[in-house]
């Protein structure tokens, strides 16, 4: 069975589990891109899971405007639509919140962090294949989160109950990744992302742990030239050449 096979699997078994759960106030809507936008995201790990990495990414949970959208990690939409030629049909969540509907490929807001990440990567691999060759992304959850506002959140803003049934579904589904892709790093994209690498990788005494700023516009230092930030964080692991 191929990597891409393999992840579709155990994505698959992530998200039957998933769907039995259920959020108490002051949570009111839960969306699940990975189910109602299974079509994108098959064809991301088709195209790009084909062959084990060197360096996995892992992000927290998707955001409203990205992979609530594209089912992609991180997935601003003209990233995906323009760099990785990945565009079709997305489906509804049910419930849809009002103030927060998905729209696929039609969504015209854009998600800063992922149009940060993925415009790093792209600028340094013009050529998305060449990303890809070595490098992954993977969210620790694929669960949107959000309150009768339409205000999002995060994991672990859950209540303790919710957040230990959440995370033991979730810690189970990274380690069945890097055990198919066999990375060298992982790279958590933000301290939440690298805490949970910590907690459940520490069995993998041949696998190396690290960070790079999150490149939200939440966070003040990621507002100041985040792209450098991240390569230079990158090049001091030794993951990146000068």
């Amino acid at each position: 069975m191929s990597t891409a096979a393999d992840l579709m699997k155990v994505t698959k078994r992530l998200n039957r589990s998933l769907a039995t759960l259920s959020f108490g106030d002051p949570v009111t809507h839960t969306y699940n891109p990975l189910e109602y936008g299974w079509a994108a995201h098959e064809i991301f790990l088709k195209r790009y899971a084909y062959t084990k990495k060197r360096v996995i990414f892992l992000g927290m949970n998707p955001g409203p405007f990205g992979m609530a959208q594209t089912a992609v990690p991180f997935g601003e939409v003209a990233a995906v639509r323009d760099w990785m030629k990945i565009e079709t049909s997305i489906g509804k969540p049910k419930p849809e919140h009002p103030k927060r509907p998905v729209t696929g490929f039609e969504c015209t807001r854009s998600e800063v962090s992922g149009r940060r990440l993925w415009g790093l990567f792209s600028e340094r691999y013009p050529k998305v294949e060449q990303f890809f060759k070595d490098h992954f992304v993977v969210n620790f959850c694929p669960l949107v989160f959000m309150e009768e506002s339409g205000r999002n959140r995060t994991p672990d803003k859950l209540s303790k109950e919710e957040r230990k049934v959440v995370y033991d579904l979730c810690d189970q589904y990274l380690a069945e990744v890097v055990s198919v892709l066999q990375p060298k790093w992982v790279i958590g994209v933000g301290g939440f992302a690298l805490k949970r690498a910590k907690e459940v990788l520490s069995d993998y005494p041949e696998l190396e742990l690290g960070c790079i700023l999150h490149p939200s516009p939440a966070s003040p230092a990621a507002n100041r030239g985040w792209a450098e930030q991240a390569s230079q964080q990158l090049e001091e692991l030794g993951i990146w050449k000068r």
